[in-house]
């Protein structure tokens, strides 16, 4: 057989005098939530799969000491101690309405002192804490602030009331949510462990008795409503105020303030969705107006599309050209010095028409014959002579004494013509 053991702080002896940590199901049995101690039981099966794994809690809580912040990343100055030994279950389900909620009124209920809910409750006997307000539109400023009110103690049962919409239209003015909206949204806050509809404005003694609260939370700032300076006035004087700290730059009314100054764009912007004139209150010369600035809108865009795709042509056109003239530069450099290369003063056209006329000169002119072959063995050369003159051409001193025979034989032949 197998079992499943959860760690826990608290330690118990056994038999044999070896320390072991208690299951999970001890606790709950102990505690009087579960009849069973079997481990195996449906309802234990039901908790360890809504409870989250003891080690990465441990491990989470280790992270949250060393940064120095509390739970779910909360600080000191919204109010919670930073070192904190407590189990979140996970939630699957919003969070039951009171009037939904049975209590127990035969066991007598006796308020828990400040020091002894820091100190800590037994699992059985949670802190119970209420928080109130109207909750319209529903934002992070009221989640962190419900946030605040969870984690004031170690074992905290948070209560949240919510005003109807007669209460609130009277002592506040109009909501843009109605109540019921407002119930939701507070029922899926994943801090709130029971909703109370329809609370009152001002908290009775017979209130509290009701709900068995033992502390109230809420921002410190007085809170002037009702021909009071301070509504929780009563509620500090007699030592169960328990403040939270605001978040600043996020309220009902700020969010207000954005739709009113941007009225015009989400009016176009919901005409655009569907909705009528009539369902956004929109006169039909506004509502003209807004068709008229909205094809406005359309061509201003195109233009502007027009006017970027024109940039982006003429930007790669520029980066054509730029490529092109560099392409050309080179281009040219390569031909002029080809060019060059061919019909400079040392080109090679220059050692080509040398060669060429030694070439010519060597076909026009026959070689000579070597000195060393005798001369009887070829008929003499006739001589070339210059014309009107009875001298022969320059010789080479070379060829001179071979040439004297020939020039005294030209001389005879001419005498004797």
């Amino acid at each position: 057989m197998v079992f499943v053991m959860l760690e826990f702080s608290d330690t118990t002896k056994t038999k044999k005098g070896s320390t072991v940590h208690k299951d999970a199901d001890s606790e709950l049995y102990e505690a009087g939530v579960i009849n069973t101690p079997d481990p195996f039981g449906k309802f234990f099966l039901d908790v360890l799969g809504k409870m989250e794994p003891p080690t990465s809690s441990r491990l989470n809580s280790r992270k949250r000491r060393k940064d120095g912040s509390g739970p779910n990343g909360a600080t000191e100055l919204d109010g919670i101690p930073p070192k904190m030994s407590r189990r979140s279950l996970g939630l699957r389900e919003p969070a039951p309405f009171s009037d939904e909620v049975e209590i127990d009124y035969s066991k007598p209920y006796i308020r828990v002192t400040y020091e002894e809910a820091v100190r800590g409750t037994p699992l059985d006997r949670p802190v119970r804490v209420y928080a109130d307000g109207i909750f319209d539109l529903f934002h992070s400023g009221h989640a962190r602030a419900l946030m605040q009110a969870k984690n004031l103690f170690p074992n905290t049962y948070l209560i949240v009331g919510v005003c109807s919409d007669e209460l609130t239209h009277n002592f506040k003015g109009f909501t843009v949510m109605n109540e019921n909206e407002r119930y939701d949204a507070v029922q899926h806050c994943r801090y709130v462990d029971e909703v109370v509809r329809n609370a009152p404005w001002t908290l009775t003694p017979e209130f509290l008795a009701e709900h068995r609260i033992d502390f109230v939370a809420h921002d410190d700032i007085p809170y002037s409503s009702a021909g009071s300076d301070d509504v929780y006035k009563h509620i500090k004087e007699a030592g169960m105020f328990a403040p939270t700290q605001r978040t600043e730059g996020i309220s009902t009314s700020d969010i207000i303030t954005r739709i009113v100054r941007d009225y015009d764009v989400y009016a176009r912007r919901n005409l655009q969705r569907g909705y009528t004139a009539k369902e956004l209150n929109v006169s039909f010369i506004n509502e003209k107006k807004y068709h008229l600035q909205e094809r406005v809108d359309k061509v201003k865009k195109r233009v502007k599309d027009v006017e970027e795709k024109s940039k982006e042509f003429v930007q790669k056109v520029e980066e054509k050209s730029i490529d092109l003239i560099q392409k050309w530069e080179e281009k040219s450099r390569e031909f002029i010095g080809n060019f060059l290369e061919m019909f400079g003063p040392e080109g090679a056209l220059k050692h080509m028409l040398k060669e060429g006329k030694g070439r010519m000169l060597q076909a026009i002119s026959p070689k000579q014959s070597p000195s060393s072959s005798p001369t009887h063995d070829r008929s003499p050369s006739p001589t070339f002579r210059w014309p009107f003159s009875t001298k022969t051409p320059p010789s080479s001193p070379a060829n001179r004494s071979r040439n004297e025979s020939a020039v005294t034989y030209d001389i005879s032949e001419d005498e004797e013509d």
